[in-house]
């Protein structure tokens, strides 16, 4: 049984960070409509594609390395080993990559200059609502372990 607040405290699920910032922009894309991104919806469906597949592919890989390392990847539930195997050996969060990828998949895709300027304040709350309460869980569970990891890997690729 996990210690009582045992968690990093994030505020919010992060799917659901990305998924407000994608209903957010599409909305005032939808209100206030603005220039279509600089290339056509062909172009935008490939582009989406492309960055979509890398950002499955990614977040897939961050999800297997946490199976294989016995802990949960949600972080509203406690965290029993910190995962430096796969993925993890060349960035500290693939899943938020993973997830941003994914993002700009789908405003290449179907979005417009709002959905995309949604992004910033989406990272910014991942950045301060979710990375760092994670990193300072992380700190203070692991310690030196995860002070040594996160020497050698950058938070980002």
């Amino acid at each position: 049984m996990a210690a009582k607040g045992d968690t990093a405290g994030v505020i919010a699920p992060p799917p659901l960070i990305f998924l407000a910032g994608l209903v957010a922009g599409y909305g005032m894309d939808y209100l206030w409509p603005t220039p279509p991104l600089p290339f056509n919806r062909e172009t935008g469906y490939m582009i989406g594609a492309v960055y979509g597949a890398i950002g499955i592919g990614v977040a897939v890989a961050a999800l297997l390395s946490f199976r294989r390392a016995g802990t949960s990847p949600e972080p509203w539930h406690p965290t029993s080993a910190i995962v430096v195997q796969g993925i993890y050996r060349r960035t500290r969060n693939p899943m938020y990559l993973g997830m941003t990828l994914i993002y700009l998949g789908i405003t290449a895709a179907f979005g417009g200059l709002w959905m995309a300027a949604m992004l910033l304040p989406v990272l910014v709350i991942m950045h301060y609502g979710v990375i760092a309460r994670e990193e300072r869980y992380l700190e203070a569970k692991f310690g030196d372990g995860y002070r040594d990891y996160t020497a050698s890997v950058r938070r980002w690729f």
